[in-house]
């Protein structure tokens, strides 16, 4: 039987910094051994703001998560975030020498990288660079081309890249805690591996992953990535519209939408109302339930109109066969799921990362988690296909190569 290994998924996100282990071999389920978690402080829209704060935060969470796991932790996947997320579709091309028909592995390794010529901005850098589609000689539907005759290999890729400056600093903000980072990951993606199993990739399906200040996607075509971003929008909008609508403080109205909000428009008897409570420095007042849902379904509305702009630039929403999956810590909103059904026209569900864990299942059984649990799912897939001769290490440093 092959050993477990450990696994560690970090999160940075704009509400809390989460600390998720988890121990497992290749290809078996992941048993959940702890979570560590701190409120953050100096993450803004998914992006680091506050190097000094984050730095104080990720170490609070890291603690947390050792002290509750029993485990040590030396390294980590860590996932990253923020609206300079980009991604595009793209083939590579390689032809085979004279003197050989064979293709290895490094003709695999030479056709991703040409799928990778191509001008993006400069001060962007690679972060993804995912599989679609084989192609040898023009034949498709070809899952492993390694050991076939040929003379062409192609591949189409889905290449996501960000500002790479933003990435590194996720990156020293670990090292510096004497942490090792194994792999930086985009987050909808991240999400994605914790909450579809391979028949709805394969059927289609869109993810939405709605987190305190952002809203990242991942479509899945045929089994394939197709598209994905990230949206500078997210929960804590829906809590500022709530302060700003009803004039009361930050931490009532975000209290009030996990409460008590509803995205539905009509629930709500007629002048049915909300008491809050007279506290030191606010004086108690009543709120219509069906005004705190009207400022709940106008944001929540507006985000998935976003979302669904940006989707109709590629005819993917008609081949969403397995529909539309939304996880996050915004996805436990009542209401959320008819409301982007109405949107979107496709059948919605909302999802958390329970599928294949064991341990802890009330943290696998939390959306707010799915991110972090991907984030360990991406380090088991990359730990099963690591070279023998080096390791899982070593990813992070092609990270950034143009």
């Amino acid at each position: 039987m092959a050993k477990d290994h450990i696994f560690v998924g970090l999160e940075m996100g704009t509400s809390k910094v989460c600390v998720v282990v988890g121990e497992a071999n290749a290809d078996g389920p992941i048993k959940i051994l702890g979570v560590g978690q701190a409120p953050s402080c100096g993450i803004r829209k998914g992006e680091i703001v506050d190097f000094e704060n984050v730095h104080k935060c990720v170490r609070e969470a890291i603690a947390d998560a050792e002290d509750k796991s029993d485990v040590t932790i030396k390294s980590v996947f860590a996932g990253v975030t923020g609206s300079h997320i980009h991604s595009f579709n793209n083939r590579g091309c390689v032809n085979l020498p004279e003197d050989r028909e064979e293709i290895d592995i490094s003709d695999c390794e030479d056709v991703a990288l040409s799928a990778r010529d191509v001008n993006i901005p400069p001060q962007n850098a690679f972060l993804h660079t995912i599989l679609q589609h084989y192609y040898v000689d023009g034949q498709e539907g070809v899952l492993n081309p390694i050991s076939m005759l040929g003379r062409m290999l192609e591949a189409d890729f889905h290449i996501i890249h960000g500002v790479g400056n933003r990435i590194r600093n996720t990156v020293r903000v670990i090292k510096e805690l004497g942490i090792e980072v194994e792999d930086v990951v985009f987050n909808g993606y991240a999400s994605a591996q914790a909450i579809l199993n391979q028949q709805q990739k394969d059927l289609g399906a869109l993810v939405i992953d709605i987190g305190g200040g952002t809203t990242d996607y991942v479509v899945y075509v045929d089994g394939a990535v197709q598209q994905s971003g990230s949206l500078a929008v997210g929960g804590d909008h829906i809590t500022n519209d709530i302060s700003m609508g009803l004039r009361i403080p930050m931490a009532k109205a975000d209290r009030l939408k996990i409460e008590e909000g509803d995205a539905t428009l009509g629930n709500a008897l007629p002048g049915e109302t909300l008491y809050l409570k007279d506290e030191t420095g606010f004086a108690g007042r009543e709120i219509e339930r069906e005004t705190l849902n009207t400022i709940i379904n106008c944001r929540l509305g507006e985000t998935f109109e976003l979302l669904k702009r940006a989707l109709e630039g590629e005819p993917y929403l008609p081949m969403l066969g397995a529909g539309i999956v939304i996880t996050g810590g915004c996805s436990q909103m009542r209401g959320i799921g008819p409301l982007a059904q109405e949107i979107f026209g496709v059948p919605v569900n909302v999802a958390h990362a329970a599928k294949s864990t064991s341990g802890l299942i009330a943290v696998s059984e939390n959306p707010q988690f799915s991110t972090a649990i991907g984030l360990l799912r991406y380090g088991q897939a990359a730990y099963a296909n690591r070279p023998q001769k080096t390791g899982i290490k070593g990813l992070l440093g092609k990270l950034f190569k143009r």
